[in-house]
């Protein structure tokens, strides 16, 4: 099983409806698609109609009364499973802070169900702590959106920072631009100026749109109620250039 993670120091940046679309577009594909949502908000939970909540919360997953097979929900969409939020997912520093080797503890809940999906996908909450180190371990690359801001990409700044301390060789970090304005002038300065210092980033921008903000009101992917939009194409040129450089099928299946 692959493992992507959407993650963002800063929230507010289309790291969910990432998470949601790319996870449905994979799951088209015909991949054994699982999305966890780690975000206690729980907004990806929200858009595919599943209630929040895990029996036991994260204090049952630690002492196994409550396993992880048993928490995943299936969608309305075949192929894809998710794993909900739970409120308690907050106390996750506090609840592993203890045990023997922290930040691999998430990658010990997943290794019941690893086979049972091609791919997971983690919707993270937007900070940095052990729950976030948890994911940097388990993961196979970090999907992160820029709002090509200021203020958005200094806390990319930051992240390269943390990584330049905690190196993490196997952790592929693909930045995209998300919540792109073409009409904004600062916006166009920096999806053109910032690929030139950072090689890695995505060709790709995720536009600011509409059809994006009514995921929440439609409760599904952009792919579901709106095909063909300049959204949903968005999201399916992302997703091709996830796949070539994550999950190369000569080396996959």
């Amino acid at each position: 099983m692959r493992i992507l993670a959407t993650y963002n120091i800063k929230g507010g940046v289309g790291k969910t409806s990432t998470a949601v679309n790319l996870a449905y577009l994979a799951a088209q594909e015909g991949y054994r698609t699982l999305l966890w949502d780690l975000d206690p908000q729980g907004a990806a939970t929200f858009c595919f109609r599943v209630k929040p909540k895990i029996k036991g919360g994260i204090t049952g997953l630690k002492k196994r009364s409550s396993s992880l097979e048993k928490a995943v929900k299936a969608t309305d969409f075949e192929g894809l499973d998710v794993i909900p939020s739970d409120f308690s997912f907050r106390n996750f520093d506090q609840v592993f802070s203890d045990t023997k080797k922290p930040v691999r503890q998430l990658l010990k809940l997943l290794f019941p169900i690893a086979r049972e999906y091609d791919l997971l996908i983690i919707d993270s909450a937007p900070s940095i702590s052990l729950a976030s180190e948890n994911i940097f371990y388990a993961a196979d690359a970090l999907l992160i959106p820029l709002i090509p801001t200021t203020f958005s990409v200094r806390t990319y700044y930051q992240l390269l920072h943390y990584f330049r301390k905690k190196p993490a060789s196997h952790l592929k970090l693909l930045p995209f631009f998300s919540m792109y304005d073409s009409s904004r002038l600062l916006h166009r300065q920096i999806v053109s100026s910032l690929p030139r210092e950072f090689r890695g980033i995505l060709n790709t921008s995720i536009p600011y749109a509409k059809r994006i903000e009514l995921m929440g009101v439609e409760r599904a992917p952009v792919g579901h109620f709106a095909p063909k939009s300049k959204s949903d194409k968005a999201y399916k040129r992302l997703w091709e250039e996830i796949r070539e450089k994550v999950l190369d099928e000569r080396h996959f299946f």
